[in-house]
């Protein structure tokens, strides 16, 4: 018999979106779907989250710890004088409403806002509740998908088609070979929106990746599907909507569902904590707000190493893909500049080996070059050296 052939690995799709590390997620949804009431929960904050359209007019932000076991065990082996866990930056972005690419109901100002944060939390109302309103009049969270899906998709249309529109005019003058390349990578993408898919689920070659991280259209950006349940339906984790969001969403590419009960989560904020755990051990639930913030931390393709000593156990964050000295370079710029090295340990390596000093006799702490990736979870020691005069 021939050989089998050796399974392909699946081809990693190239990181769409902006390379820094201060990066953001925007909440959105229609109005009324409980975007500020999650808001409010996750960052413990009182933003204003009233019954009627548009109570969020210009966004609110707030960073919110991330939270990690691996973090507080480090905390716990160095005793540090100062710990600084990982954040994710979150943004309340107003309720979009049908037409707003055509700027019904302050849409033109809200899609910017979603076209300034880095990836979306989409947040579906799948709860019947007479007194809380809803912009369409009715409850039905595929038809509210429909609704975001295709708002977004037009203004990404519009955007594109002024950028085609702008380098045709000029094409009678003659366009340089970037301006060409361009004008093709607008036109296979706007073909792409076209027939109804998401910009981030399209084959693109490294020019048309250039281009769209440099117009950063919105339908590029990673989206977490939460889905606000009534408190019933999330502790027996059973609605009516959700096998209808989860068949739309994986016929949309399949992104991450998250179900959570916006009431539940309010009434969780209000009780101290062992009263809180007492209460979800009773009804068998658990706080989703966890699972919510890190989901999102990873979707917008941030990582972060440690620095740990007696001083300090910080988390630093970075874009999944960074090298060793842009890594540095998140803690100084001069660590960038004057790199020498770096020393690393990973954290599951310390973890079962359980001191600093057993991985070092292990053989697990380890030098780096610069062209060394960082893996999440590295504890990394940098070695730099920069003159006075700047030279290294």
């Amino acid at each position: 018999m021939p050989p089998k052939k050796a399974k392909e690995e699946p081809k990693e799709r190239p990181i769409l979106g902006r390379f820094r590390t201060n990066l953001k997620i925007g909440i959105v949804g229609l109005p009324n779907v409980g975007k500020s009431t999650l808001f409010n929960t996750l960052t413990k904050m009182g933003i204003p989250a009233e019954n009627f359209p548009f109570c969020t007019i210009e966004p609110n932000n707030a960073r919110v710890n991330v939270p990690d076991d691996r973090f507080k065990w480090l905390c716990n082996l160095y005793k540090p004088k100062s710990e600084v866990p990982a954040f994710l930056e979150i943004v309340d972005i107003a309720g979009l409403v049908r037409g707003a690419a055509d700027g019904e109901g302050l849409g033109n100002s809200f899609l910017s806002h979603i076209a300034a944060v880095d990836g979306i939390f989409h947040v579906c109302r799948a709860f019947e509740d007479a007194d809380v309103v809803h912009v369409e009049d009715r409850v039905d969270p595929v038809a509210d998908l429909e609704i975001i899906h295709g708002e977004l998709r037009a203004k990404d249309l519009e955007r594109l088609n002024t950028f085609i529109d702008d380098l045709k005019a000029k094409e009678k003058r003659g366009l340089t070979k970037d301006q060409k390349e361009d004008l093709a990578a607008a036109q296979k993408v706007k073909d792409f929106v076209e027939t109804g898919v998401d910009v981030r689920f399209g084959e693109w070659n490294l020019k048309e990746v250039d281009f769209l991280n440099t117009v950063q259209l919105i339908t590029a950006k990673p989206v977490v599907y939460l889905v606000n349940l009534t408190e019933k339906a999330y502790i027996k984790k059973k609605s009516k909507w959700l096998p209808k969001i989860f068949e739309w969403v994986k016929e949309h590419g399949g992104e991450p569902i998250i179900p959570f009960s916006g009431v539940l989560e309010s009434k969780l904020f209000d009780m101290p904590d062992d009263e809180k755990a007492t209460y979800l051990k009773e009804n068998e639930a658990m706080c989703a707000l966890p699972k919510i913030i890190t989901t999102g931390f990873k979707s917008i393709q941030l990582i972060y190493f440690f620095t740990a000593g007696e001083d300090e156990v910080k988390c630093w964050q970075i874009r999944k893909g960074t090298k060793a000295p842009q890594a540095a370079g998140a803690i100084h710029t001069d660590f960038e500049r004057g790199f020498i090295c770096a020393e690393v340990m990973h954290y599951d390596e310390l973890h079962e080996l359980g001191t600093e000093s057993a991985a070092r006799a292990a053989g697990k702490y380890r030098q780096e070059g610069k062209n060394y990736v960082v893996l999440d979870g590295d504890v990394i020691y940098f070695k730099f050296n920069v003159t006075a005069s700047g030279k290294k």
